[in-house]
């Protein structure tokens, strides 16, 4: 079974629970996994994995990265990922215009790395609720499928 790294960023604890969400499921599904503050996280651990998820809310009005994400998000455009899956996912609120623009960010980031999209983001408005939750265990399990096929 795969090896697994979430990273994320929350401020108000709703990226925190996807996350733990998703954790829970790759859990279910068999894979070893790891579960990451940002703060705590270094890019280059991406290195020692099979797959690699990044999940983060989107900091004001001006759609920014979240300041405990920059670091992370710059170093890891750096890196060479080719072969490992990845993933993203975020909370948001719909009420701003540029919705979960940080989760696009690091999508945009992690194909720089050359390492392959496993699944479409998701992005949940607010804390997860039981579609969100359903869509968060369904990320996870094609994340293990894109690794599966390779």
């Amino acid at each position: 079974m795969p090896k697994v790294m979430i990273v994320y960023a929350s401020l108000t604890g709703n990226t925190e629970q996807c996350a733990e969400i998703i954790e829970q499921a790759f859990r279910e599904l068999g894979a070893e996994v790891e579960l990451v503050e940002s703060y705590s996280a270094d890019p280059t651990d991406f290195e020692d994995v099979d797959i690699a998820i990044v999940g983060t809310y989107t900091y004001g009005t001006d759609a920014n990265l979240p300041d405990e994400i920059v670091d992370f998000y710059e170093e890891l455009e750096e890196l060479d990922l080719s072969g490992k899956i990845y993933g993203t996912f975020g909370s948001g609120d719909t009420f701003y215009e540029k919705y979960c623009k940080s989760v696009d960010d690091f999508n945009d980031q992690f194909d720089k790395t050359g390492a392959i999209k496993g699944a479409e983001s998701v992005k949940v408005d607010l804390d997860p609720e039981e579609e969100d939750t359903k869509n968060l265990q369904a990320f996870a399990k094609s994340l293990i499928e894109a690794f599966n096929k390779q």
